[in-house]
């Protein structure tokens, strides 16, 4: 499938300690800095794309707190595990975020929200219960970065009523529906900005 083009837009690639804390604890947000590009696309293809494994595209819309405005240039950062579950690290990664792994990137919505990710789809973590994931967070203007709930897949029998329950639905659910587009895995997450985020929207 050719992979669309898009202009990009300038990241803040700092963390500004004036912007307001909100989310509550966020282990390593240090890390959502760190390699990331001055100019972010509303298109990523993650290096786990070069992986032999499911490939997956993951698309959807963020939108401000109401639901329905569309949300430009709000910076989504991802990282997720290898199909054998590791967060494999590669020649040339930051030491830094060796826990992260090296597949990992940042889109930035468009002037209507969309952004889209290409990837492959992870594995869940050797001899573990907890379902394969994708670790999203967000950063927009004047918030600092926050976490949003782990994207898991419906078709995943490890991601069960249990563990649904258990989560927060921090941006939105997480739990993704997946479609197949011939070889590609389509899954679509819409974000809304604040949603079930403490602190959010709060002076």
């Amino acid at each position: 499938m050719a992979l669309l083009l898009t202009a990009s837009c300038k990241a803040q690639l700092t963390e500004n300690t004036e912007d307001k804390k909100v989310g509550g604890p966020f282990e390593n947000r240090e890390f959502f800095y760190f390699g990331m590009p001055e100019n972010i696309n509303a298109i990523d293809t993650s290096p786990g794309w070069a992986q032999e494994g499911q490939k997956l595209l993951v698309t959807g819309t963020v939108y401000r707190k109401d639901g329905k405005t569309p949300a430009p240039d709000v910076i989504v950062y991802y990282y997720h595990t290898d199909v054998s579950g590791h967060y494999a690290v590669q020649d040339g990664l930051d030491p830094r975020v060796n826990r992260h792994g090296y597949i990992r990137g940042w889109v930035k919505s468009d002037q209507n929200g969309h952004y889209s990710i290409y990837t492959v789809r992870p594995a869940p973590y050797p001899k573990a219960s907890e379902p394969a994931h994708i670790h999203p967070a967000i950063k927009e203007q004047g918030y600092q970065a926050y976490w949003l709930d782990g994207l898991v897949f419906d078709d995943d029998k490890l991601a069960g009523t249990s563990y649904r329950l258990a989560q927060q639905n921090r941006g939105g659910s997480g739990v993704l529906r997946v479609l197949l587009d011939g070889d590609l895995q389509i899954a679509e997450h819409d974000i809304i900005l604040g949603l079930n985020i403490p602190g959010y929207g709060e002076e």
